[in-house]
């Protein structure tokens, strides 16, 4: 049995390297002189080790601002898709409604969209409706995402019962309390799940910000460092550094909401 596992250990171990290679290089070099970041033959190891590229960037460029432009956007928008998409997939999956089945048919062809497509029709219709507020119109994109829906529904159906719902109803609660009470607290392995892939998708957004966003004192983290990379002096040691402190909110996130994530994806594999 060991044989035969090893192979597979081994495939494991590999892909492993392979996904951290690029931040146990963004690592270290965030911790070197400039000169030594592309040096041959690269050392993983800083020497000398050094801080300066952190003090440079936290003295010589409104980082904090750029990363709690991004953050909060990112909460925000997290928090309030999340409640969107959870409501709108247990209407899915629950309700009957007058033409349930071709909007959720056009919902879910949606996901074959490219958000490019839309990109330029959204920000005409923000800045018509007097809507394009940078801090209103950076999370618009991501209150309602079809793959959120989608998921939510899929999930409603196959771990909510019915009669759940009934004996809540013949007890006299009302359909946002059932919702809230009873249907949201059954959801918490899949809202995990959700809320960790929303996160990512508005906290590393760049291309809606880079369209919305004109004023540099609103630049997003991924803008803001976009601008030490297409300088003149291409200061890789600085982006370096932000990019190392950029992955903490993420990983933050992850250790907290770790085992619902786990449990939202065991979940779905064995269901589905």
């Amino acid at each position: 049995m060991m044989r035969t596992r090893t192979p597979l250990y081994g495939t494991l171990v590999l892909l492993l390297l392979a996904f951290l290679a690029p931040l146990l290089w963004a690592l270290s070099g965030s911790f070197k002189p400039r000169g030594d970041i592309f040096a041959y033959p690269p050392r993983l190891l800083p020497d000398p080790f050094t801080l300066d590229n952190y003090q440079r960037l936290f003295s010589g460029q409104p980082f904090w601002r750029w990363f709690l432009m991004s953050t909060v956007v990112a909460l925000v928008a997290t928090t309030v898709s999340v409640f969107v998409c959870a409501l709108a997939g247990y209407g899915f999956a629950k309700y009957r409604f007058a033409g349930k089945r071709l909007l959720f048919g056009v919902m879910f062809s949606s996901l074959s969209v490219p958000f490019a497509v839309i990109l330029v029709p959204l920000f005409v219709i923000l800045v018509k409706t007097g809507l394009g507020s940078p801090w209103f119109a950076l999370i618009v994109p991501w209150v309602a995402p079809a793959f959120g829906i989608f998921m939510m529904q899929q999930y409603i159906v196959q771990s909510v019962p019915d009669s759940v719902i009934e004996a809540a109803r013949i007890d006299g609660a009302s359909e946002f309390g059932i919702f809230r009470t009873i249907v949201l607290p059954l959801l918490r392995p899949s809202l995990g799940a959700l809320a960790v892939w929303q996160f990512l998708q508005s906290y590393n957004s760049f291309l809606w910000p880079l369209v919305l966003v004109s004023d540099s004192s609103q630049y997003t983290l991924p803008l803001g460092l976009q601008t030490l990379f297409v300088s003149e002096q291409r200061q890789y040691d600085l982006v370096l550094a932000g990019a190392v402190i950029a992955v903490v909110p993420a990983v933050a996130l992850f250790v907290v909401l770790r085992k619902q994530l786990l449990e939202g994806l065991s979940t779905g594999a064995v269901k589905g």
